[in-house]
């Protein structure tokens, strides 16, 4: 498995507009507003969450939504705002474009990809891809289109395919009910 670096995140986001979605890795530190990379919170400890992009400027707003904040009993409620902006290039793998307390982000990390990691590497045993090396990114990147091409295509024809009620129809026995006076 290969990790996108933060330049390569960075570049993806403002070129493209493209969210790139990864796992911390072991040794990256949390930053602001993040607690773990599920929560974010403020620097009193309210939870706070991910209220939207603004392109323009190129920043995260988090905001209180909590229906009982902690912010009524906060030493410094009378000069908080109550929603914060982060920009996303002071942690691409957190912030990025979408950050990674958000139940998208979330979603992708925990459901999609463990699902989609086991049929890559089937993907690319039954393509033979796992004994070739690849030295051009360009080379890799036709293959990799070309793998997921022919995924895509296997996919479509077995939707395609009717299916018979039972695989063994013909050969399954048939039963009459017999009656007989008891």
């Amino acid at each position: 498995m290969g990790y996108i670096e933060a330049d390569t995140k960075a570049d993806l986001r403002q070129s493209r507009q493209i969210a790139v979605v990864t796992r911390l890795k072991e040794n990256m530190r949390l930053m602001a507003p993040f607690e773990s990379p599920e929560q974010a919170v403020c620097e009193q400890g309210q939870r706070l969450e991910w209220l939207g992009y603004e392109a323009a400027d190129q920043l995260h707003w988090f905001g209180v939504n909590d229906p009982q904040p902690l912010c009524c009993r906060c030493w410094e409620a009378s000069q908080c705002a109550r929603q914060f902006s982060y920009p996303p290039a002071a942690h691409e793998t957190l912030l990025g474009l979408l950050p990674m307390n958000t139940r998208a982000s979330q979603r992708l990390l925990q459901q999609v990809r463990p699902w989609i990691e086991p049929a890559q590497s089937y993907e690319k045993n039954q393509l033979g891809l796992n004994e070739v090396f690849l030295n051009s990114l360009r080379l890799t990147w036709a293959m990799s289109l070309l793998a997921d091409a022919a995924v895509l295509l296997r996919a479509r024809v077995l939707l395609d395919t009717p299916v018979a009620e039972l695989p063994m129809f013909e050969l399954t026995p048939r039963q009459l009910a017999l009656d007989l006076p008891m």
